[in-house]
């Protein structure tokens, strides 16, 4: 895996990622820290990316059981150090998946699997945080 990071020359301290897969992300800074706020801050996109690995996990446990997924959001929150390197302390984690018929037990062992086993991201960051998720099956 690779990606190149551009500063945007002109933007502050906007910078713009090609992923290797060809992808563009832009990130900005705060104003207070010479940023225009145009795009969201790195750290934002680590969670983002943290959020998304864990959602694509748990969709994919989900559908290999053949349940009747109709929507899956995860909600993070977290805490982060007050002193530099401000790393994440703590990563709350509530998903929400609809569906039809989907038990409860069904989703509890798709997040517990994504978060223990198979998710690289939260593996990562659980070095530096404590994880804690939670979830909630709402019935369509």
């Amino acid at each position: 895996m690779e990606c190149t990071v551009h500063w945007a020359a002109g933007l502050g301290m906007g910078f713009v990622a090609e992923t290797g897969s060809g992808h563009l992300l832009t990130m900005d800074g705060a104003p207070d820290g010479g940023g225009r706020n145009l795009a969201p801050r790195p750290m934002e996109t680590l969670l983002a990316g943290a959020g998304g690995c864990t959602a694509y996990d748990v969709m994919l446990i989900l559908q290999r059981g053949r349940h009747d997924i109709r929507a899956c959001e995860v909600k993070l929150d977290a805490d982060r150090a007050s002193e530099a390197p401000r790393v994440f302390t703590h990563i709350r984690m509530h998903f929400k998946v609809s569906g039809r018929g989907v038990p409860p037990a069904a989703v509890e062992r798709a997040v517990a699997l994504s978060r223990d086993k198979y998710c690289s991201a939260t593996t990562m960051l659980g070095k530096s945080a404590t994880i804690d998720t939670t979830f909630e099956v709402i019935e369509v």
